[in-house]
């Protein structure tokens, strides 16, 4: 048996469970690393979002077998915390750091200092605004609004009112979004009656939006949810006014609870994101891009100043007619999806 081995794995384990949600303290000294692997820093916005832990864990096993090793930080929607997390990952020389952003804005200059140092940066699934990025990295967020748009449409007609549940305003995928559903929507006659904002992501904004209106009499044909999680407290809402499958709920990430909704009726439809693809692409980019291997892309993003490398992935509206075909025994497990209808 062979004990080093054992005891590096065991070290490794201990440092990835160390490392995920906190932030090193600056004052804390800690010994510098002896490897000559390829160092990837990870800064997550939270973890409290189902897709978040997926896609870390296959960002790291990717980036593993490709040789490198990665620092995972959980920021717990603290932008503060995220700045102090990524100006960790440049006093530690990391090669990459990838950032799921919690604010587009207020990264810049952090971001700018990782750039100074020769680090390589890569905004993962939302943009970060006039950092010039090395590579954007995403899912085409303004068809997620054109899906959502277009399944509403399709389910009340032409004309119908409906309502909005939108993310965190400081999150720009939430304005890609918007653009999208609101160029499908200028074709038609549907109104939007009431529109909210979501600070940070907290879900249960899509309860208190959706009961408030239903509270004045009003019921709408369709509510628009800006993701899964919000799209769960508005049905919950419906719920509790005995309105649950009656009314066309749309959202996106695939969540599991959401695609368990959809099966049992309550919610309609949700954007498949191909994540998996998408972590494991930002692993393999991290990893090229730390060796100094062209991007190769042709694709840019504008952050509001400068044009970076864009690389994008299509998004996937699923209903209950094609949850078979597009996630059961891919993304989610028929008797996990079937779990309350069987």
């Amino acid at each position: 048996m062979d004990y080093k081995k054992i005891i590096a794995a065991a070290a490794v384990i201990m440092l990835t469970l160390t490392s995920c949600g906190h932030t090193v303290p600056s004052d804390v000294e800690k010994p510098e690393t002896q490897s000559d692997a390829i160092q990837i820093g990870l800064s997550i916005d939270s973890l409290l979002i189902e897709r978040w832990s997926r896609e870390r864990d296959l960002f790291v096993s990717k980036a593993q077998e490709l040789g490198a090793e990665v620092n995972v930080q959980n920021a717990n929607g603290v932008v503060e915390e995220q700045i102090k997390q990524i100006r960790y990952f440049i006093d530690k020389k990391m090669d990459v750091i990838v950032v799921i952003a919690i604010d587009d804005i207020a990264l810049r200059e952090t971001i700018e200092a990782a750039k100074k140092e020769g680090i390589k940066v890569i905004a993962y699934d939302r943009p970060i605004r006039n950092a010039n990025v090395d590579l954007y990295l995403s899912v085409d967020n303004e068809k997620v609004g054109e899906l959502m748009a277009e399944y509403i449409k399709k389910d009340i007609g032409n004309e119908g009112t409906i309502i909005q549940v939108k993310g965190s305003p400081t999150d720009f995928n939430v304005q890609m979004v918007q653009e999208g559903f609101e160029r499908v929507l200028s074709t038609t006659k549907i109104k939007v009656d009431y529109a909210e904002f979501s600070n940070g992501w907290v879900a249960e904004n899509g309860f208190t939006v959706t009961d408030e209106y239903l509270k004045t009499g009003r019921v709408p044909d369709a509510i628009m949810c800006g993701n899964d999680n919000l799209a769960a407290h508005a049905i919950r809402a419906l719920i509790e006014h005995r309105l649950g499958g009656k009314v066309c709920v749309v959202g996106q990430d695939a969540d599991l609870e959401a695609c368990q909704r959809i099966v049992e009726g309550t919610q309609y439809m949700t954007v498949y994101k191909p994540v998996e693809r998408l972590a494991i692409k930002a692993a393999e980019r991290s990893v090229d891009m730390a060796k100094g291997i062209p991007l190769g892309l042709k694709d840019t993003f504008n952050d509001g100043t400068y044009d970076v490398p864009y690389d994008k992935l299509n998004p996937i509206a699923v209903t209950k007619s094609n949850m078979d075909e597009i996630i059961t025994g891919k993304y989610h497990q028929k008797n996990e999806i079937y779990l309350n209808v069987q």
